[in-house]
């Protein structure tokens, strides 16, 4: 035996036997209303019966009338209000006075498999299982007794104040109707019904009983079968288990009950129901169902202790952004292949024209349904029921958007209010084709805005280049100004005429950088030529660069101006920085391009294919991190074995845990294959 045994000695054994005799009839009554010391054992009791299905049991009991707490007055105003001034066999009160209470069972729990009665007796354990656990409670339907009698008497007053001599009515047609066959969803309707239970309840007829005091010789009798028959342990075979199977009986495995799920109209939302789906559906529902919401509502309809950002995630599926509210995306309300129901045009077509309706309520608060209809030319119920969805009338204002802009949803997620933004564009693009219209056409009149000016890359170049050209010999006379000021001597090294001036490294490199680096110029006074915006750009280039790793030129720009967005009004040292700049910045922060060779059917942009990976930072991982760069410069994308392979040569064995950090910090994987952070393209 164990030490700690000894602290907790077994004092005695008892012997546990399971008695059956009364297995299917035993029941234990509870009388929730009375303290247990106040029992009914000595109360007269008058009758009992059951309906065994249901487990409903009724006891009359008579009331001592002759009871110093007993108001004989009240006694016999119930029952004349009950009974009435005449006599008859049916009369609940036959002495004109409430003379017994009847008590009326009401199931404590359904589930009783863990319940049992036990008696102890002579160092033995007798168990018995219970049927079902009735709680007995004062029945009140003598009451509505009374109000049954009330109304017939009242009836029959009216009655009697009508006149006898009145001419018997005319005859009228009757219609005759015949029921409509019973549908199944009717019908199950029917069946959870309260009608219908009650109903169902009220067939199963009553079993009348014979009551036994406690004290009365056949009770005494039936206790007997309290205690098992037989003492041998072969046929108690229940209670004789191995550890397991008892350790299974106490805690059995949870089994999932099948609920018969109510059946409701279509058109209803059970909030339980709903919670049951997974986040996604939920988000999907709901969004179908409200059509527009803010997204602090949204979060308020999920359960509590819901990620926002898982939220957030499912909701940019279904959802597109007006005003700082989401709003039902068009293919969610009008799938595929499905059409109207009120003209029967085609989804696709109903999905151009509601779009059309949501991308102008993303440039003002209200529009007229006129100008809509003439552009997407739709049945004007279709057009009512795209308005209906997102806004409401206003007397001599059109149609105006339902919810007033969320600020506070724009500010707290610039980075998803500006991709919807860039969503937004690409709907406008092609709703532009469809319906043939510019986004010039709507804007407000009283506020024009000028066009703005594009210019392409190669333009740009050309200008910077001339720009150059007229500049050179003035900059060229500032320079020899300087060193001759300075006292600092040039050594002048004579050109060969066979060998040619190599210009490229100060032409070509960004900034005097050199391999992507700054090289080790200085001006006159030995200081650099860095701004404090530059500084700041550069701060910024490192400290993403140091949490991305890899970064393409489109990525960077959009981290960029969320940091911007963030920045307090005038504190921001940028005026303007082209991408030229913010190339040349990232250059300068020990970064460099990395030539991923895209396929020739690619549908990236320009800022799409300029990827850039940080190149120093002082960790021994800078090894493998540029191994892996050289790999993507021969291909746009690589398997993990292959890197793997690649480690293996250059650096002998690798860890596991190090080829994930690489991977997972530079790459992301799709359909077992590795790309570059950006590069892979939806």
């Amino acid at each position: 035996m164990a030490s700690g045994d000894d602290d907790d000695p077994i004092i005695e054994e008892i012997d546990v036997y399971l008695a059956k005799s009364l297995a299917d009839k035993l029941y234990l009554f509870q009388y929730p209303v009375r303290p247990s010391t106040m029992t009914y054992d000595d109360v007269n009791h008058l009758s009992a019966r059951i309906k065994p299905k249901q487990q409903r049991v009724e006891l009359e009991m008579a009331i001592d009338t002759m009871s110093p707490n007993y108001c004989r007055s009240k006694g016999e105003q119930i029952a004349l209000n009950v009974d009435g001034t005449t006599y008859d066999e049916t009369n609940t009160y036959s002495v004109k006075m409430m003379d017994k209470q009847t008590f009326s069972s009401i199931q404590a729990t359904t589930n009783t498999s863990r319940y049992a009665a036990a008696v102890f007796r002579k160092g033995e354990l007798h168990v018995t299982p219970l049927t079902g656990i009735l709680q007995m409670r004062p029945s009140f339907s003598y009451l509505d007794k009374a109000d049954t009698k009330t109304r017939e008497r009242e009836a029959a007053n009216e009655g009697g104040d009508s006149s006898q001599d009145e001419a018997e009515e005319d005859a009228k047609a009757i219609t005759v109707r015949f029921a409509r066959p019973e549908s199944e969803q009717a019908r199950q309707r029917r069946i959870q019904s309260y009608e219908f239970l009650q109903k169902k309840q009220a067939e199963e007829p009553w079993v009348h009983l014979h009551y036994h005091g406690v004290k009365d010789g056949h009770s005494e009798h039936e206790r007997q079968y309290l205690f098992c028959q037989s003492v041998d342990a072969s046929e108690n075979s229940e209670l004789v288990k191995t550890p397991k199977e008892y350790l299974a009986m106490l805690m059995p495995p949870l089994a999932e009950e099948k609920v018969v799920k109510p059946v409701g109209p279509s058109n209803v939302l059970s909030m339980a129901q709903l919670r049951t789906l997974p986040l996604g559906e939920q988000v999907k529902t709901l969004m179908k169902n409200v059509k527009v919401m803010p997204f602090a509502n949204l979060m308020g309809l999920l359960a509590s202790g819901t990620d926002s950002t898982a939220a957030l995630r499912c909701i940019q599926q279904v959802a597109l952004l007006v005003q700082g509210n989401w709003v039902v995306k068009s293919d969610v309300l009008y799938p595929k292949n499905t059409c109207s129901p009120h003209s029967g045009v085609p989804a696709e077509v109903l999905c151009r024209g509601r779009d059309f309706v949501m991308w102008r309520f993303t440039l003002e608060r209200s529009v007229m349904r006129k100008e809509i209809t003439a552009i997407i030319k739709l049945p004007p119920e279709d057009v009512k029921e795209f308005l209906e969805h997102v806004a409401a009338p206003r007397v001599n204002r059109g149609w105006e958007f339902l919810l007033p802009t969320d600020v506070d949803f724009i500010k707290k997620h610039p980075d998803i209010a500006h991709r919807q933004h860039m969503l937004w564009l690409g709907i406008q693009s092609k709703l532009e084709k469809v319906f043939n219209f510019s986004k010039e056409d709507f804007m407000p009149k009283n506020s024009p805005q000028p066009d703005p000016v594009h210019v392409g890359g190669e333009q740009r170049l050309k200008m910077a280049h001339d720009r150059a050209q007229a500049n050179q010999s003035s900059l060229q006379k500032e320079l020899d100004a300087r060193r001759a000021g300075s006292g600092v001597h040039i050594k002048q090294e004579p050109v060969g005429e066979d060998e040619p001036m190599d210009t490229s490294s100060s032409s070509s490199i960004p900034n005097g950088s050199v391999n992507g680096y700054p090289s080790d110029h200085t001006n006159g006074n030995g200081a650099s030529p860095t701004s404090s915006s530059s500084v700041e750009l550069q701060d910024f280039v490192i400290k993403t660069f140091r949490k991305h790793f890899v970064l393409t030129l489109n990525e960077f720009k959009r981290l960029f101006s969320l940091h911007l967005a963030s920045m307090p009004v005038g504190q921001s040292l940028f005026t303007s920085i082209s991408d030229h700049m913010l190339q040349d910045a990232i250059l300068l922060c020990q970064c460099k391009q990395i030539m991923v060779p895209f396929p020739a059917q690619t549908t990236a942009a320009a800022d799409e294919q300029k990827v850039f990976g940080l190149w120093e930072t002082g960790e021994d991982f800078d090894k493998q991190r540029r191994l892996l760069y050289e790999l993507f410069n021969k291909n746009y994308r690589v398997r993990r074995n292959a890197v793997q392979t690649r480690l293996a040569q250059e650096f002998g064995d690798v860890s596991k845990s190090d080829v994930d950090r690489l991977l997972n910090e530079c790459c992301i994987s799709y359909a077992g294959m590795w790309y570059l952070k950006g590069t892979l393209q939806s």
